[in-house]
């Protein structure tokens, strides 16, 4: 199909998408939200057939005054991820029963994801999770929601960090 045909987009305006291949992208910083989220994304990899990949962003420290404090700070931020992701792997494997990909990245972190989105074809979902509103955190759903989402070729979803594993099992 091509604009020709009365459509607003042309094939080449079409993502890579790799047609039967789903694979849910969840950021991941250890909080209980992003745990949440991880868990919807494992039920609907399990049920499509899916597979699902995290991704942890090491941001850029605050101060860069002594370079060899900095390169201790960010080898123990490194090592605290490698060891996050590994237990949510775990996690994935039980409640999914795939092994995911697992991807540590360093920089601003909606930049980060919006490369790994354009990175890689296969992945069809950015799944975030949403802290309670009485967790006072940074503001990764708004800058999504206002910069990011008009760029991303994929649907952004926000699971709720407040769920239960029962409703999300009822959700998915």
């Amino acid at each position: 199909m091509t604009a020709e045909d009365g459509l607003p987009w042309t094939e080449r305006d079409l993502p890579d998408h790799i047609a039967g291949r789903v694979k849910y992208l969840v950021c991941v910083d250890g909080t209980a939200h992003s745990r949440v989220a991880v868990r919807f994304a494992c039920l609907r990899a399990k049920n499509t057939k899916g597979n699902v990949l995290l991704l942890n962003v090491i941001e850029p420290a605050e101060f860069q005054h002594w370079m060899a404090v900095e390169d201790v700070m960010k080898e123990e931020r490194r090592e605290e991820t490698e060891s996050l992701l590994q237990d949510l792997a775990a996690e994935v494997n039980e409640w999914a029963g795939v092994m995911p990909v697992l991807t540590v990245r360093e920089g601003h972190i909606g930049e980060e994801i919006l490369a790994a989105v354009e990175e890689d074809p296969e992945i069809s979902f950015l799944v975030v999770g949403a802290a309670p509103p009485e967790v006072k955190r940074g503001s990764l759903i708004s800058w999504l929601a206002g910069q990011l989402a008009g760029r991303l070729r994929i649907p952004l979803v926000i699971v709720p960090g407040n769920l239960t594993d029962e409703q999300l099992i009822n959700l998915t």
